[in-house]
């Protein structure tokens, strides 16, 4: 598993846990360390469905 640093301007940790707000995650192109250069659909949709069986 790909484990980046935090920076000043990080929103989620590698959980995509929102920092500063109890129980909300978000999983959407954001979370991506660098843009696809294909389209963002697909990727999207399986950093979801990876992160949807990691929290259930």
């Amino acid at each position: 598993m790909l484990v980046l640093e935090a920076g000043p301007d990080t929103v989620v940790d590698p959980t995509c846990r929102v920092l500063g707000i109890e129980g909300l995650h978000v999983i959407d192109a954001s979370v991506l360390p660098s843009c696809p250069r294909a389209n963002t659909n697909l990727a999207v949709i399986m950093a979801a469905e990876l992160m949807a069986e990691r929290l259930f």
